[in-house]
């Protein structure tokens, strides 16, 4: 059932399922809560509470907002976990994997671990030898111009290209809720806007955050032409000892939806390892 926040700025909406020790999930830019559709049943079966929440701007919270960056994305995100009664273990996908690692480092007392999927958390930079990565090549031209355009049809066809192979039985009603939420007023301008802010205040808090990091990269990410050097170089960015990079073979920009039974094998196995626990 959805519940609704108010924050400074807007409304956002999240759900709760389960009984235990809290966990937030955040999905990424163009998306909703219902990324997480195949992984909130299993971290439930494995005694969590699990908070699902839609972005600022995107799925059921509001889409009027001042400010759309990671910085203020963690402040939402640090307010759900207040009203629910944290610490909470933050999951965050892309966007929301530098809105984590910000979160973490502000407030040190209310997020316990992080796991980042896919995340952009760092300042980016592309070579021309970047380019003749073809995944990479097709991914980034399909993903600058549906944020330049605010075109659906060139996200859909990113979204292809960054689930290859292997998609959710539902495939067809994912899309097809991504593109309804899409078309709703204000919803694309959010995209948009989101897609502009750059990671570099996540990037600038790497260093301060003083809970264990588990980040999760796919070997076929067409975000990076190489994702294992871009999850190598979060981890290596974090104090020392506190990181740890998992790769999943095959997944692309979405590995939670691919191959969600891996991903949140990965978690709680992450939640176990005596790092978190201590």
């Amino acid at each position: 059932m959805t519940e609704y926040l108010a924050v400074d700025g807007g409304t956002i909406a999240y759900e709760v399922t389960g009984a235990g020790p809290l966990i937030v999930l955040a999905h990424g830019v163009g998306d909703s809560r219902a990324a997480y559709r195949a992984v909130v049943p299993q971290l439930v079966e494995a005694v969590h509470r699990v908070a699902s929440v839609d972005l600022r701007g995107c799925g059921e919270s509001g889409v009027d907002w001042p400010e759309w960056s990671r910085t203020a994305i963690a402040g939402d995100l640090l307010a759900l976990i207040r009203h629910l009664g944290g610490p909470a273990v933050l999951v965050g996908h892309s966007v929301s994997g530098g809105a984590a690692t910000i979160a973490a480092a502000r407030e040190p007392a209310l997020v316990s671990a992080v796991v980042e999927l896919a995340p952009f958390t760092r300042k980016q930079s592309m070579g021309l030898g970047d380019l003749r990565v073809r995944r990479f090549r097709r991914g980034m031209t399909r993903l600058l111009g549906a944020g330049l355009f605010g075109s659906l049809r060139l996200w859909r066809s990113y979204l292809e290209v960054a689930y290859p192979g292997v998609r959710p039985d539902d495939w067809a009603e994912r899309i097809g809720l991504i593109e309804s939420r899409l078309r709703e007023p204000g919803r694309m301008k959010a995209m948009q806007a989101m897609g502009r802010s750059a990671p570099t205040d996540a990037g600038a808090q790497l260093g301060n955050v003083r809970c264990p990091v588990l980040v999760v990269m796919g070997t076929l990410d067409p975000d990076w032409a190489d994702p294992h050097a871009e999850g190598a170089a979060v981890v290596d960015a974090l104090p020392s000892g506190l990181g740890r990079l998992e790769m999943i073979e095959g997944a692309g920009h979405y590995p939670h939806d691919q191959f969600p039974d891996e991903v949140t094998a990965l978690v709680l196995a992450f939640l176990r390892s005596d790092a978190t626990r201590a």
